[in-house]
């Protein structure tokens, strides 16, 4: 199981910030992947159990996403699970931790696939090294965020 996790301080509230990370029809916004989605089965926002379709790019490769919601606990850590073939492929999770200056925010994706899944996940999304991916993404995930929370 890998884990990647990336942080950056943001000179704004934790309490916006979350609202930020929680709105993820908006999360197109901030990620170089994920174009945004929207909330589905009568969700209308982050809840446990909340469940998310989301819209993914690379580059000549689109896919869509199920996501679970599986952690709130404002303003402090938002988690949600990708759901594929009735399994949880790996958990997308933003800690907020208030700082003098504003906040830290870790975002952290930690890979519960199989061999199997890394290899469908390779063909489907065109990504060889999903780890090394999405540090790069996460990386330009939280700069965007920075500067959407800043302004």
């Amino acid at each position: 199981m890998a884990t990647v996790s990336v942080t950056q301080d943001i000179s704004a509230p934790a309490e916006l910030v979350w609202a930020l990370v929680t709105d993820l029809p908006r999360m197109g916004e901030w990620s170089p992947e994920n174009l945004g989605g929207e909330w589905v089965k009568g969700a209308t926002g982050a809840a446990v159990g909340a469940r998310f379709k989301g819209r993914n790019k690379n580059g000549n490769k689109a896919w869509s996403s199920s996501v679970k919601v599986n952690e709130v606990d404002a303003p402090n850590k938002f988690s949600f699970a990708l759901m594929a073939l009735g399994k949880n492929w790996c958990d997308w999770v933003y800690e907020i931790t208030p700082s003098g200056a504003g906040c830290t925010v870790t975002h952290s994706w930690i890979d519960h696939r199989s061999k199997f899944a890394d290899r469908l996940g390779k063909l489907v999304s065109g990504v060889s090294n999903r780890a090394e991916h999405n540090r790069r993404n996460m990386e330009a995930t939280l700069k965007n965020l920075k500067a959407a929370a800043e302004n």
